[in-house]
């Protein structure tokens, strides 16, 4: 999404309007989620294996399709400091993406994540 709806959150959160901040903000982060996903699906398809999803809208969210996505925080890489090393590798400050002290994204409707696509890849918990 970018830096330019960073900003337009935080002005909307100066000017009080906290309303309108918070449906953008939600609207934001939600179509960053999305937007990964689209990619991931993708990546499946330029890999010649999209034919293997699992035509069941209800299944895909289950995971009915090859491979995974980990992305760090969440329960199968809670460590966020290993953003670090991912960051090194991808050198997102092209892009105008940076890690804080804290090892978060900014702006905040930015997302990482190491995708595998072998059949065996499930998500999983390692807490």
């Amino acid at each position: 999404m970018g830096q330019s709806i960073s900003d337009a959150i935080s002005e909307l959160f100066k000017a009080n309007l906290y309303r309108e901040y918070l449906e953008l903000h939600g609207l934001s982060v939600q179509l960053t989620e999305a937007l990964t996903e689209m990619w991931h699906a993708r990546t499946r398809e330029e890999l010649g294996f999209a034919q293997e999803d699992n035509p069941d809208f209800n299944e895909i969210l289950n995971q009915g399709y090859r491979g995974s996505r980990y992305s760090f925080g969440y329960p199968a890489c809670p460590d966020l400091s290993q953003q670090i090393q991912l960051m090194q590798l991808l050198e997102p400050s092209a892009i105008g993406v940076s890690l804080s002290e804290e090892f978060q994204l900014h702006p905040e409707q930015s997302t990482s994540s190491i995708v595998l696509h072998h059949p065996e890849a499930k998500y999983f918990n390692a807490s």
